[in-house]
């Protein structure tokens, strides 16, 4: 009866099938019993894996959002830098006080430096 119990016990133990892998009955062989550390381990190295790609992907996406939304924002600020020199080049505002009719006119004299003697 000894004999018999050994020889059940180490078939048991050494006996991986497919039937034991997808019954789940592998997890209580003796060899993952004896790693189950090392298991848990991997698990956990895994986990932190996964979600550290999540978090970069979610990273890389801000980046390429903010990426677009500066480069909308410096042509935009190239057009209006664009649209002020064009408004404030001297023929345009003359043009713009004589439609408007007023008093203001360009001198027609150069301009001069005041000096004062102290």
């Amino acid at each position: 009866m000894g004999n018999k119990d050994y020889s059940n016990n180490e078939h048991k133990n050494s006996g991986i099938t497919w039937k034991s892998i997808l019954g789940g009955d592998i997890l209580a062989h003796d060899f993952f019993k004896r790693q189950i550390n090392l298991l848990c381990l991997i698990v956990v190295l895994t986990i932190v894996y996964i979600d550290n790609r999540y978090s970069s992907q979610r990273e890389m996406i801000e980046i390429d959002k903010l990426k677009k939304e500066l480069t909308d924002i410096k042509y935009d600020a190239l057009t209006i830098s664009s649209e002020l020199t064009e408004k404030s080049r001297q023929s345009r505002i003359e043009t713009y006080i004589s439609e408007k009719e007023t008093p203001i006119a360009t001198s027609a004299q150069p301009p001069y430096l005041i000096k004062e003697d102290y």
